[in-house]
This record gives C-alpha cells, structure tokens and sequence, in this order.
C-alpha cells in the first residue's frame, strides 16, 4: 500500500480498535431484540462475506503496480465488513458457551471458569495455527489465497455450531422482565428526578434480590432514590454495571500496550536478522504466534494445576479471585514492556556499531512469551468478570464492554502514536517512529508506555481494592 510506519500502524490500531467497539452495538442488538443465537448466525455471515471481499481485493491488487482508489477502498470495505461481522460473533458466542453451564450447580459453576481458560486456550491455538499456515501461504503462495482458507476455516466453524442446535440451553430470562435498559434507565432517570429528596424509605423489601444489597448498597448511594418507584432488584442491577467502569477505565493502559505487538514489534522483527538457514527467511509477523504459543502452554498448567493447588486454600471455585487475576497480568505487561525497552536499546546499539550484522530476532521472544502470560491471567480474567458480575440479561453488554477495552486502548495508541510523530518530527528532528527503525526511538516508546502501565497499575489496584462483588461464592 505504500503506507509510512506511523500511517499504517494508526490504520492498524483504528481498525482493531472499531472490532473492539463494535460489540458494543452488537449486543445491545442480542442482549434486547434477536437474542444470542440468531445474532451469531447473521454476524457469522458477514464475517464469512468479509473474508470473502477481502480474498478478491488481494487477488486484485496483486496484479496492479499501484493501486487506484476503487481497489483501496474494496480492501477497507472488506476490511471493515470483517469488523462488523468480528464485533457481533465474538461476544455472543462466548456468553453462548458460558450460558451453557448453571451457575447455580457447583460443579457446572467450577466448569464455567474452565470455560474462559479453555476458550481462551482454543482461541490462541488457532491464532497460532493461522500465523504459521496463513502467513506461510500469504508470503510464498499469494495473498489472496491466504485470506481465503480463512473465509473456508469461517465457514466450516459455522457448520460445526448449527450441528449442535438442539443439544444448546437458550435463556428464557429475557422475556420475563422489562427491557433491561429500560429497567437500567429509568433507575439513572428517578435517582436524577429525586435528586433533592434526602430520606426515601425502601419499598420492595420482600423481593427476591439475585444480587448483594446490603454489600453493593454501600456503593453509588445516589441511585437509592430511584426505590420511590424502582425495584430494588433494578437498582443493584444498575449498581453491578457501574461498579465496572473504575474497572474499565483502569484497564485502558493495559491495552494500549496490548496493541504493540501487532505493529512497532513486527516492524522491528522485519530489519533484524530472520535466518534460520541458508536462504530461508522467517516472516516477521510468524513471531506473534509466540504470544499464542505461549498461552496455549500456560492456561493447561494454569486450569490443571494452579487453579486446584489455589482452590485447596481459598475454597473459590477460580482458584483466585477474578480481579487478582487480572491484577498479576497487568503487572506482567508492565515488565513485558520493560524487557521491550531493554531489546530495542540493545537492537539499536548493535544497528549503530555494525549495520552489516543485525542483531538476532530472537530477542524479541521473551517479550512475546511475556505477553501471552499476561493475556493468560489479564484477557481471561477479564472475560469472566465481566460476563459473572453483570445481570444474567446483560451479558452480551458485559462481554461487549470488555472487548471494547481494546478498542479504546487500540484508539489511544493510534492517538498517541500520531501526537508523538508530530511533535517528535518538528524543526527537521528525526521522529520516535521513523521509516528508517534504526534511525527511530522506539525505546522512547516502549519506556514511556512502562511508566504509563505502572501508573494503570497502582490506579487499578486502588479500584479493586474497594470493588465488591456480585455473588457471594466469590467473596469466601
């Protein structure tokens, strides 16, 4: 495309960041009129016709010597269809699978938090398994062929779901009540219309509550004026969504710096040295796969073996509670991010001592390793917290509202990245993210995203300290 490395790491972050937010919309869709199933066959489609656009796009514009803007923009389109398509499967299919299991049952409740290690752990093995066939296809066969044993691998994934429709448990929950964000707004709606009331008493107080009143009541006391004409059980409701945001917001970090590998660290694999033979060359972006590699090992070691050493003293069916988890990933990006610094240092020393001898690309492998761990403890974790500790109703939001931490982190990072090549490339100086890396400051970078996930760190670790959750089985 003859893109700049600034201008194609922000399209790059933009378009991950519109896949992360998506959901968002997606679920709102799911969660109050098609309902999960229904929304996982259409958004399917539309991913199987992106895939499908965007095989034909690379056909042509493999055969052009520079592109024209109809061909650019069938690419984006596919692109962006894609996305859409991503932004609707990707939440719904895993509260799908969550919803499969009776979080009522004990031991189905212990197979649940299974679940989200085993998804995660499926997920990244086929990550892994794309990075090696696709790229192997895509860099020695042709790109077009590439994008589609995708589109096929999509279509048969589709198959394998409608074979199993009448073994699935669908929720009946969402037909017994009001719209939940009706129920959810008109709690924001009287708590503001009865702002100057300072005593209210608590009607409903013989209902059946699905959540902890007298623990969340503590928190957001201002919604407690909306129990003149709410239910109380819509008013802990309310309180169980908003309790995440602190969670969210404190996350963001966590994925700014989750959006690195996919640019600057395969720009750094391409100038360093890829020889394994004489003639053969290993594609920069196979190194990914290390960050799959990685997790795929860990969660067995995690699920088998730490989780049951963990439960055998907390008596929590997770082993450890689901914002510790998050918490020790978040402190293993902070290092990941270190150990990034420290390599690029070391790349561009070596690049300025001797241009004829780069250094080896596999330096960049800790890093990588250090990344899929973090996503083992961070993205798992995540995923559980947010689908467990919203209303049963909610869930697609719940999802929807994790994956969207990716979007905004992917969005801050295409943000920051362009502030910083302007500023850094005034009055002729040579900028942090130069098309010549050896001329580049990544290291800049990569040090002022460790101190950025240092503060994330100590401001998530003050939310969580204070968070209460929803289901007492957590708290024991």
């Amino acid at each position: 495309m003859g893109e700049s490395t600034a201008v194609a790491a922000a399209n790059v972050n933009v378009w991950i960041g519109t896949i992360s937010f998506l959901p968002l919309l997606w679920a709102v869709v799911a969660d109050a009129f098609l309902g999960r199933f229904r929304t996982i066959i259409i958004s399917a489609s539309l991913y199987i016709l992106g895939f499908g656009l965007l095989s034909f796009s690379a056909m042509i514009l493999s055969r052009s010597q520079a592109p024209d803007q109809l061909q650019v923009t069938l690419l984006f389109v596919s692109l962006y269809l894609i996305a859409i398509g991503q932004g609707g499967f990707k939440p719904c299919i895993k509260v799908f699978g969550a919803d499969q299991f009776d979080e009522n049952d004990l031991n189905e409740s212990k197979g649940r938090s299974s679940y989200f290690n085993w998804f995660m752990f499926g997920s990244c093995a086929s990550i892994t398994t794309t990075l090696f066939v696709s790229t192997y296809i895509q860099e020695n066969l042709s790109w077009s062929l590439g994008f589609g044993t995708q589109c096929v691998s999509m279509l048969l994934a589709l198959f394998l779901f409608l074979l199993g429709t009448k073994t699935y448990r669908f929720t009946t929950a969402r037909g017994e009540k009001n719209n939940p964000f009706a129920r959810i707004g008109r709690v924001f709606m009287e708590a503001v219309k009865n702002r100057r009331q300072d005593h209210l008493g608590l009607g409903h107080t013989n209902e059946s509550l699905p959540l902890l009143p007298h623990q969340g009541s503590v928190q957001y006391k201002f919604l407690d004026r909306a129990a003149v004409s709410c239910a109380l059980s819509d008013i802990e409701e309310t309180k169980a969504v908003l309790r995440l945001v602190p969670i969210w917001m404190s996350c963001l970090v966590y994925a700014i710096v989750n959006a690195q590998p996919s640019t600057f660290f395969i720009k750094q694999g391409a100038i360093m040295n890829r020889s394994i033979s004489p003639g053969f060359l290993v594609p920069s972006a196979t190194f990914q796969s290390f960050i799959s590699l990685s997790t795929v090992i860990f969660i067995p070691i995690y699920d088998r073996l730490l989780v049951p050493i963990t439960r055998s003293f907390t008596q929590i069916p997770s082993g450890i509670k689901m914002l510790q988890r998050i918490g020790i990933g978040i402190f293993l990006s902070v290092v990941a991010m270190v150990v990034a610094a420290l390599v690029e240092t070391k790349r561009l020393q070596t690049a300025r001592d001797d241009l004829t001898l780069p250094m080896s690309v596999w330096w960049l492998v800790p890093q990588y390793v250090l990344y899929g761990v973090a996503d083992s403890f961070t993205v798992t974790g995540l995923q559980e917290l947010f689908y467990d500790q919203v209303p049963s109703e909610l869930r697609s939001v719940g999802m929807a509202m994790n994956l969207s931490i990716y979007g905004a982190g992917n969005f801050l990072s295409s943000f920051m990245i362009s502030v910083i090549d302007r500023l850094t490339s005034q009055s002729g100086q040579t900028s942090w993210f130069d098309n010549d890396l050896n001329k580049a400051h990544l290291d800049y970078f990569y040090w002022l995203l460790a101190c950025l996930s240092f503060i994330g760190l100590a401001f998530y670790l003050w939310f969580a300290k204070s968070y209460v959750y929803n289901r007492p089985s957590i708290q024991k």
